[in-house]
């Protein structure tokens, strides 16, 4: 089980409550948490001014991309073959 924590005058403070029982013996790894959540903005948010800023796409760009760039037929989902649908092309 791996729980995160901080250190607060010198001891170790869980960030959420974890019942233990007493006298469990337990071993702490002391080193930095990452902090890759916190360090900058999502791919999201960087290209969030850009959403919907580029003209002359066809209306269904989003759904058939794979058409678009790679050529493959119109409303194929490749994700699950055996549920593949075929839209009109």
């Amino acid at each position: 089980m791996t729980v995160r924590g901080h250190i607060k005058n010198g001891t170790v403070v869980l960030d959420e409550p974890v019942k233990l029982p007493d006298g469990m013996d337990v071993e702490v790894e002391l080193r930095p948490a990452s902090k890759s959540a916190e360090s900058g903005p999502t791919w999201g948010e960087v290209f969030r001014d850009l959403a919907g800023s580029v003209e002359g796409l066809p209306t269904d760009m989003a759904e058939n991309h794979d058409h678009y760039i790679h050529g493959t037929p119109r409303g194929i989902d490749k994700r699950n073959p055996a549920h593949a649908i075929r839209c009109s092309e």
